[in-house]
């Protein structure tokens, strides 16, 4: 049925298969896809085993209708050949394909084959039944317009493809693109009446569908005999088996040019014969056929490209370009040349793989695999077979150029890529050993029982049996007493459960070790799709101890070690399922892991992670625990952040001076700040993660600097801290009064009264907290008395404009002086950003780079520890100063920042490397080159294009920060402005813009609540020194 967007959207995906006992390891592996959603969740899926040994396509295609049938009815409430070179079929062999789906998982042939067939081919077409064998690959660049209108009957999908190839397989007749005939391996005259007109005929390429009247048609042979005997239902009746083709008899009998009596009649290759022993039953199956399916149309559409793309790298410099490694593991010395493949194998070197070669299959216990006499052009496969009751791994060797199939009196018939002749005179091998003394049939390779799997006295025969072959230690006896098994046997005898679970776990170790690699060498690749792979898969166990275990050991990076916290936060929430357990922000402070959290911030960082881990094994019952493990596990990361963030304080040099009198206020103003460009990539762990540059300007608003504080000595040995915020005339205070140490513990408190003054009183080291000498005698001991400290901002909470981390830094400036203390504005920088760790509001350096130097400048951090921040301030001409300033506005939206989990959720999206957030960040870095780059030009233009683009960019860093009302403020003032955006994280707050015109304020804009900004040089000021109260002098 037809699917939103023009997808095809499957109502049952029938897998068919030769031997019954591939059916429980292939449905299996249709489940995990319908799991990862890469089928649809509510599709029915059915793997059936065909009923007999040799039905041929089209008996297996009926008889699958009719499992199909079977299948839908009871939901709606009424009463192929082998493949050598991989033992799971065609359809889980693997392929060097790397997709970007949401979970992690191998790409099969199926799996393109269902992507090409539901995105490209089958989208449109109306109600009915689509059937392609696993035998193809496709991949089709872009979807076939296939025309569906007032369509009946067949359609079959042809690819175009040279005579030349068509020889060996079978090419579609048409008149005007009705079918009149199938050419199946036909002379190339013949083959050459079917060419289109650019040369190319119409390759039988699979995909065939059939209208919903012609599959009920179908259908209805089932209870008719002999057609009966390709169902499940005629062999459970005791119906005798009929082969029949899909191709060459179900399709042909729909043809224009054949006429009744040359279809039953006619000898096809590589069906039943008509006057063959079962020549009664075959023509009257293929009557049946006639008369039950003939008169519908059957039709030709030919797809304009058919290519298989193969592009995979891996980043090892021992892999050759040219080869391809497909879910294994590469240890030690290991070579893997051009033109060779490495398939489901751990191999530990050394070992060379030279051109040509595939190894599939082969692991750590193939250890005579480094001793094995390899060579170009060699296949050696290791494969798991039940042999009655034994479980046995057999391995078998051969040439690439080998014909599998080719007699062995065939001039060109070979093993190991060298004739019959010679590799019985090397190896003393007669023919009679391999194919029986009374073997009358021809004989090939595929049935040379070559390969040792058992000795009757010592057990199960490893590689050793094929590197004899190969022309390594061994010896005829010993091979001519190993129980032997053809190819054939072994293909038939394949434990495809086992396989299939082999590849699986080999698939999950690859992926651990990647995420080892990736964390421990600060890659930017996103290891969600392996964690939802892995939670789906019950594989967390082995991957939370990789985890745990590269956090334990990162002691000398915290960086990495609170990515591992974060990416186990990430594994738990996957464990809960989308949607469910709650929310991934809240609350982490349930005292059940306090100890490893005390354990972490005191630097253990082993034991705390143990800790960590085994307060995890009692949360992972239910979804809402598990999510609210996450959270821990977050609150524990954002610890590691921290202390790695507080490395920036190797960068502050404060100096010693004399102190001023007692009672004279030491006062200090700054500026707000405007971002033009490039913030985010200041915050942590992005800034030193990735490296991150911004572009911001010191403003005074409406005419004054809006931020400052003031600090005075005092008799009295306490600490008295005022805050005040809003305008002079209104302005709101909150006054805390420290007289003992404890009154100062909830210091790392961002909400308790008077924290960010607290902050700096530990961060200026005024006093110290964990010290046993009381905070009295401190003061006294130290400043000759207690301090009063004021700090005030005259900006709206939420503003935008980097209040708190600008406050931070004039509390800072105003102490130190106070104190006697000397600094420059570098340290201030990198003290703020220590202040804002052990506050643990966390945030970046741009705010305080924005308000304590002046001017424009550009500003930016290295991706390493310790995070150092350097700024340039942007030479530019006093004229181009003037013409910006009267350009940029100030609007209040009247709303509120609502940042509560803004930073949380971008770190947390930042950590888990997505795609679109590693690229933003890239984007933030190069525009605001350009903006930097602008400025120089005095170009308002290209900042205004730069603006914009960085308002796009805030977007989709944090999405939700551009609210409906502010979303219509922008649009209004849109054909006013070059450029636009709202002040720091958005979602609120002050906007600000580029105006078109100078002076705008007076022209349109005035209606909006609208504040004229001017360009601030100095940045942090000290005010004139005074023993007046900072307030009245605020009030002056």
């Amino acid at each position: 049925r037809m699917a939103d967007k023009g997808l095809l959207k499957w109502t049952v995906i029938v897998l068919t298969c030769q031997h019954r006992d591939s059916v429980y390891a292939f449905q299996r592996e249709l489940e995990v896809r319908q799991k990862r959603g890469v089928l649809p969740e509510d599709a029915l899926l059915l793997t059936v085993p065909d009923p007999h040994a040799r039905l041929g396509s089209g008996g297996a295609t009926l008889n699958a209708l009719l499992v199909a049938a079977e299948h839908l009815s009871a939901r709606a409430g009424y009463s192929g050949r082998d493949f050598p070179w991989d033992g799971c079929s065609r359809a889980f062999c693997w392929m060097p394909v790397q997709r970007s789906d949401a979970v992690e998982g191998a790409v099969c042939c199926l799996d393109l084959l269902l992507d090409c067939l539901s995105t490209k081919i089958c989208a449109g077409s109306p109600p009915g039944v689509w059937v392609c064998s696993t035998d193809v690959i496709l991949n089709i660049p872009t979807r076939q317009l296939i025309s569906w209108d007032g369509f009946s009957g067949v359609r079959v999908v042809a690819l175009p493809g040279d005579v030349s190839f068509a020889v060996n397989h079978g090419v579609y007749l048409t008149d005007a693109e009705v079918l009149c005939n199938i050419i199946y391996k036909g002379s190339k005259e013949k083959i050459s009446c079917a060419a289109l007109p650019d040369g190319k005929v119409p390759l039988v390429s699979g995909p065939v569908f059939f209208s919903r009247t012609v599959a009920e048609k179908l259908l209805q042979t089932h209870v008719t005999s002999p057609l009966d005997g390709c169902t499940y239902l005629g062999m459970d009746s005791g119906a005798p088996p009929l082969e029949i083709s899909l191709f060459l008899d179900i399709l042909l009998c729909l043809c224009s040019d054949l006429t009744e009596h040359e279809f039953i009649n006619g000898e096809r290759t590589g069906c039943s014969s008509p006057s063959g022993p079962q020549g009664a039953v075959v023509r009257s199956g293929r009557a049946v056929l006639w008369r039950t399916l003939r008169g519908p149309s059957i039709s030709m559409c030919t797809v304009s490209l058919f290519f298989l793309s193969l592009h995979y790298k891996k980043d090892v410099k021992s892999v050759a370009e040219g080869s391809r490694v497909i879910n294994s593991i590469l240890e030690g010395d290991v070579h893997v040349s051009a033109g060779a493949v490495v398939q489901h194998c751990h191999l530990q070197g050394p070992v060379q793989v030279h051109s040509g070669c595939l190894l599939s299959g082969l692991d750590l216990t193939s250890s005579c695999i480094q001793r094995l006499p390899l060579s170009s052009d060699i296949i050696i496969q290791g494969h798991r077979v039940m042999l009655g009751e034994l479980k046995l791994r057999v391995f078998t060797a051969f040439g690439a150029h080998d014909n599998l199939e080719a007699c062995t009196d065939d001039v060109n018939s070979s093993f190991l890529n060298q004739k019959w002749s010679d590799f019985y005179t090397r190896t003393g091998i007669q023919p009679q050993y391999l194919w029986g003394p009374e073997r009358t049939e021809p004989c090939c390779l595929l049935d040379a029982r070559l390969f040792p799997v058992f000795m009757p006295h010592s057990g199960p025969v490893g590689l050793e049996g094929v590197c004899w072959l190969l022309g390594g230690a061994g010896g005829l006896d010993s091979w001519r007493e190993a129980w032997r098994l053809s190819l054939r046997d072994i293909l038939i005898l394949t434990d495809q459960q086992r396989e299939l679970r082999w590849r699986e776990n080999l698939f999950f170790s690859v992926g651990r070790r990647r995420a080892v690699d990736t964390l421990q060498g600060h890659m930017n690749l996103s290891l969600q799709p392996f964690f939802r792979a892995a939670a789906l898969a019950g594989q967390q166990e082995e991957l939370l101890q990789v985890l745990d275990s590269v956090a334990a050991g990162s002691s000398g990076d915290l960086g990495v070690a609170a990515r591992c916290l974060a990416c186990i936060a990430d594994v738990l929430g996957c464990l809960a399922g989308e949607g469910k357990g709650g929310l991934r922000s809240g609350p982490a402070a349930n005292p059940s892991w306090a100890p490893a959290f005390k354990l972490l911030e005191e630097g253990n960082l082993p034991a705390g992670v143990q800790g960590l881990a085994n307060q995890r094994k009692h949360w992972l019952s239910r979804p809402d625990l598990l999510v609210r493990a996450a959270r821990h596990y977050e609150g524990a990361g954002q610890i590691l952040l921290r202390k790695a963030v507080m490395s920036a304080r190797e960068f502050v040099f404060i100096g010693q001076g004399e102190m001023p009198p007692m009672g004279e206020w030491q006062e200090v103003e700054c500026p707000a700040r405007l971002d033009l460009s490039g913030g985010w990539s200041d915050t942590p762990p992005i800034a030193f993660e990735h490296g991150g540059l911004v572009v911001n300007v010191a403003i005074k608003v409406d005419g004054k600097r809006p931020i400052g504080a003031g600090v005075r000595r005092i008799p009295e040995p306490h600490l008295l801290l005022v805050s005040s915020s809003g305008k002079p005339a209104c302005s709101i205070s909150t006054e805390t009064l420290c007289e003992d140490l404890t009154d100062l513990e909830d210091y790392c408190q961002p909400h308790a009264p008077g924290a960010l003054l607290k902050a700096v009183c530990v961060c200026s080291e005024l006093v110290c907290v964990s010290s046993p000498v009381s905070l009295k005698e401190q003061l006294l001991q130290r400043w000759g008395g207690g301090l009063e400290i004021h700090s005030w901002s005259s900006l709206p909470h939420g503003s935008g404009l980097g209040t708190s981390s600008i406050l931070a830094g004039a509390a800072l400036a105003a102490v130190y002086r106070c104190t006697g203390r000397s600094y420059d504005t570098n340290s201030l920088i990198h003290d703020v950003l220590y202040l804002e760790q052990i506050l643990t509001t966390g945030g970046g350096w741009q705010d305080q780079v924005g308000g304590l130097f002046g001017g424009v400048k550009l500003a930016r951090s290295a991706a390493q520890l310790p995070l150092r921040v350097e700024v340039e301030q942007l030479s530019l001409s006093q004229d181009f100063l003037s013409v910006l300033q009267q350009h940029l506005l100030l609007v209040y939206t009247g709303k509120t920042r609502l940042a509560r989990n803004l930073l949380q959720d971008v770190v947390r999206s930042w950590y888990a490397r997505l795609p679109s957030i590693v690229q933003n960040a890239e984007q933030l870095v190069t525009n605001a080159e350009e903006c930097a780059e602008a400025c120089r030009d005095e170009s308002l233009l290209r900042l205004g294009r730069c603006m914009n683009t960085y308002w796009q960019q805030k977007k989709l860093m944090a999405p939700g920060c551009e609210p409906a009302a502010v979303r219509s403020m922008m649009n209004a003032l849109q054909p006013l402005s070059l450029g636009q955006s709202l002040a720091g994280a958005g979602g609120g707050g002050f906007l600000f813009l580029l105006a078109r015109e100078p002076q705008q304020k007076e022209a349109g804009i005035g209606s909006f609540g609208v504040h004229s900004v001017e360009l601030d040089m100095d940045g942090i000021s000290i005010i004139q020194k005074s023993s007046e109260h900072p307030e009245l002098q605020q009030m002056t």
